[in-house]
């Protein structure tokens, strides 16, 4: 646990940058976080009910018979719907999942909505709720990174106005890891192989994650300094992790957290949920500097981006994934 800081939201809610000065948060150890692996543990968050609901939720939602979960399948046109066999760096995961928006951007596309299932009544609300919640907690967990990191008041209120405000394009998604395949043996010969972990080695392509995982364990992050090292859960407390964007934002000063799940072999399985929050849908990415700075990175498009990422979770295109790596300056 020593390597992953918890830091009291509360804190940063009550007294805004002065609760880095007054040491009611460690600015250090959020900070050295930020910069080794990428990751930190939330406490009073003030999200406790929407939590217990949306855990409720996602328990009841893949319990369901297949057949109900299949009904709402997502595919290449509409990547919003459940899923059960998404690949990572070309590997399958083991995992289903059911991905999500309630707010944000609302794509142009008719076909790209939320597939609601009919089941559990309580579902559409609970999840309808905790993407409401968890959309003003990114922001005020971001206002709080931007602050440690040394952004002067004007500078977060303009990055936070230029980088989301209400077209913000965040998702979200429920993670079930099964102790099994949980693609049927029947269909398992026309999809790729089943990968050995969980979930593979990856960095999530938005600015921040916001995670909730529930006392199985399992998830481990890479740290510069000491290798994997493991995510513990924690009663109460949400996960926060570093993206892509706000490794290219503060020109590598902070590090997108490299995580991964480990194979699970409790019969219950895993549940977590993330929370993605990422920029709004015209967004243009590329590093704040200050004087004298060199960029490391090329301004690009987030849209341009994002669509990269999302190219592979369906078949094996032969190649990785676009990452931020493809707009380093030589």
């Amino acid at each position: 646990m020593q390597n992953i800081p918890v830091i009291d939201l509360q804190a940063f809610r009550k007294d805004g940058p002065a609760a880095f000065d007054s040491a009611a948060i460690d600015k250090a150890a959020l900070v050295e976080a930020c910069e080794d692996h990428g990751f930190f543990l939330l406490v009073n968050h003030g999200c406790d009910a929407q939590v217990h609901d949306v855990f409720a939720a996602a328990a009841d939602f893949f319990a369901m018979p297949r057949a109900q979960k299949t009904a709402v399948y997502r595919d290449a046109e509409n990547p919003l719907g459940y899923y059960d066999r998404e690949l990572t760096k070309q590997r399958r995961d083991q995992k289903e999942v059911f991905d999500f928006k309630a707010g944000g951007h609302i794509s142009r596309n008719p076909l790209r909505h939320t597939r609601w299932p009919e089941q559990p009544d309580h579902f559409r609300p609970a999840l309808t709720e905790f993407f409401t919640a968890f959309t003003e907690l990114a922001e005020t967990t971001m206002r709080m990174v931007l602050s440690g990191l040394g952004l002067p008041a004007d500078a977060v209120d303009s990055t936070m106005e230029r980088g989301f405000g209400p077209a913000h394009t965040s998702a979200a998604r429920l993670n079930f890891y099964p102790a099994q395949d949980p693609v049927p043996a029947a269909e398992r010969e026309s999809v790729t192989s089943l990968g050995d972990m969980a979930l593979h080695h990856h960095t999530d392509p938005g600015a921040m994650t916001l995670l909730l995982q529930d006392d199985c364990g399992g998830l481990q992050a890479r740290s510069r300094a000491h290798g994997w090292i493991d995510v513990p859960p924690l009663a109460g407390a949400i996960v926060v992790n570093i993206g892509d964007i706000l490794q290219v934002w503060t020109n590598d000063r902070c590090t997108a957290g490299v995580h991964r799940v480990v194979p699970i072999t409790s019969p219950q399985g895993r549940l977590s949920i993330p929370f993605f929050y990422q920029p709004k849908v015209d967004a243009v990415v590329e590093p704040w500097l200050a004087a004298e700075e060199i960029p490391h990175y090329r301004a690009f498009s987030w849209q341009e981006y994002i669509r990269g990422r999302v190219t592979d979770n369906y078949s094996d295109l032969g190649e990785e994934d676009i990452q931020i790596d493809r707009y380093k300056v030589a």
